[in-house]
């Protein structure tokens, strides 16, 4: 169907499908709301003894499940999202009925302002439909926190009774995964399920490096022998492992293991003089009683982009004051949509680190570095994506096809954190450089790569010629007694010529395997 199209095409037809998409559920939704609101009409209609029997939010609910064939649940969610955008959330229905934004989106909105008091809808109903937006190549976990931010700051009553739901709905269920396997699943409060994570973590870790499980099996069963209250067994086989005691002593008592947990929030929220609220890296936005909950007996570091010496700059692995700084400015990947936590990701370099002259570019500083996942990291390392970075933070995603995505430090909509501007001559500099660069980026790639080529076959002439020449000083020449060999026919040929001609040209070159990891 699309052969014959362009990427371009091709694109514009996802983001209309999309546009589309969102303008069909709007219309969907306001439909099941009209629906509703009748079966709200006929209950107020008749005495309260019969309108106590079954709600009209129950009927439309039975009505939606049995004519589009659902689950009640899903239709229960369906009819309360349609009766949220008609009543609490009418200026974000307008843009889902525009399909300026995405159904996904909007539906955590829903999701996130459930609690928030009647009185005070219009003002988070407005406050979401200026930002929503801007939200664009924002990742699920990246609007849910925008979202907390902005129920936290308007509905504090709110944040707080959610919180004590949450707190209250902790809890651990079995059930049955199928072919032998079962599911564990436990809700825990943040410093409860860091703990466990380290616990895992260290008894995955105490196995030697022989034991064939993956880092996730070990985990797995070092759940099974923490509930055991025995120690993680090693499996590598070996008899003279040097996890294993040959002579058995009784168990040390077990150390708790030592949980971080990292709070961002403004120096007044601390101090009790702001109720603004906090993010705890790794979970999200927290309301200020808890951030002053977990910062009474913590740590206290100020937050600001650290000066960078010359002599840093030039080097290759960030300092960790810089470190720590990047992460706290992205929070997660920069790519579109990606919601890997900064922790786990590389910090790279925009423009490339120069191994040979540091001081020719790429050099180790804030407006040049920025947290990638892996997975994105190759994609801009050999994707053939182009990434920019402006001054305020934003970078400036370019497809292969040319399609542009923006993505801003996760800390910006949080906090305002953003890397410190360069001066104007700096930036004119830097602009027309990275637009030459650009622009001669593809016949910079091939004359790189013609060159490595001409190198290589030039070495390689060199020695065969070599080889000729020790062949004829044993042998004799080949036109008298020729090589019989399989493997090297080619020594009798003539010398080749050790210069290559002006025009010459290296083969086509081969994609490079995906699965190769990139020089980190």
């Amino acid at each position: 169907m699309f052969d014959s199209w362009s990427d371009g095409d091709v694109f514009a037809v996802v983001e209309d499908a999309l546009r589309q998409e969102s303008m069909q559920v709007a219309r969907k939704l306001a439909a099941i709301a009209q629906l509703l609101g009748r079966r709200i009409d006929e209950e107020l209609a008749v005495d309260a003894d019969a309108r106590s029997m079954i709600t009209g939010f129950a009927r439309t609910t039975t009505e939606v499940a049995a004519l589009i064939n659902v689950s009640t649940a899903a239709a229960r969610a369906m009819v309360f999202a349609a009766e949220t955008l008609d009543q609490r959330l009418p200026a974000v229905g307008e843009l889902l009925a525009r399909g300026e934004v995405s159904w996904p989106t909007v539906e955590l909105v829903i999701k996130r302002t459930e609690l928030v008091a009647d009185d005070l809808m219009a003002q988070i109903d407005a406050d979401m439909a200026e930002r929503l937006g801007s939200w664009s190549s924002w990742s699920r976990r990246r609007v849910i926190d925008a979202v907390d931010q902005v129920v936290s700051t308007v509905d504090r009553d709110g944040v707080k009774k959610r919180r004590q739901r949450a707190y209250d709905e902790r809890g651990a269920h079995v059930s049955s995964n199928g072919d032998g396997m079962a599911t564990v699943r436990v809700k825990l409060s943040a410093p409860a399920g860091k703990m466990v994570d380290a616990e895992l973590s260290a008894m995955a870790a105490s196995v030697c490096p022989a034991d064939p499980r993956t880092r996730q099996q070990r985990r797995a069963d070092a759940f099974e022998a923490l509930v055991e209250r025995r120690e993680l067994e090693c499996r590598c086989g070996t008899i003279d492992c040097p996890k294993t005691d040959p002579a058995p002593t009784p168990p040390a008592p077990r150390v708790s293991p030592k949980v971080v947990l990292n709070v961002l929030a403004s120096a007044d929220t601390v101090n009790g003089q702001s109720q603004a609220p906090g993010y705890l890296v790794g979970f999200g936005v927290i309301d200020a009683e808890l951030v002053r909950e977990l910062a009474r007996d913590a740590t206290r570091r100020l937050v600001e982009e650290p000066a960078v010496s010359r002599q840093e700059e030039l080097r290759y692995r960030p300092g960790a004051a810089l470190a720590r700084w990047i992460r706290l400015r992205d929070l997660t990947c920069r790519a579109p949509g990606c919601s890997v936590p900064a922790e786990q990701c590389d910090i790279d370099h925009i423009t490339p680190f120069n191994h040979r002259d540091p001081a020719a570019g790429g050099r180790t500083v804030p407006w040049n570095l920025a947290c990638f996942c892996r997975e994105h990291h190759r994609c801009k390392t050999f994707g053939g994506w182009c990434v920019e970075l402006l001054a305020d933070g934003t970078i400036v995603w370019t497809s292969p096809a040319g399609q542009v995505s923006r993505t801003t430090p996760g800390s910006t909509a949080l906090f305002g954190l953003t890397t410190r501007p360069r001066r104007r001559e700096d930036r004119t500099r830097v602009e027309r450089a990275r637009t030459r660069l650009c622009a001669h980026r593809a016949t910079t790639e091939y004359n790189r790569y013609r060159n490595q080529a001409a190198t290589r076959e030039i070495r390689d002439r060199r020695w065969r010629n070599h080889t000729r020449r020790w062949r004829e000083l044993f042998h004799g020449p080949v036109s008298d007694r020729p090589s019989t060999a399989p493997y090297m026919q080619w020594v009798n040929d003539p010398l080749e010529p050790e210069e290559l001609q002006p025009h010459w040209q290296p083969p086509p070159r081969t994609p490079s395997d995906p699965d190769e990891p990139p020089p980190f």
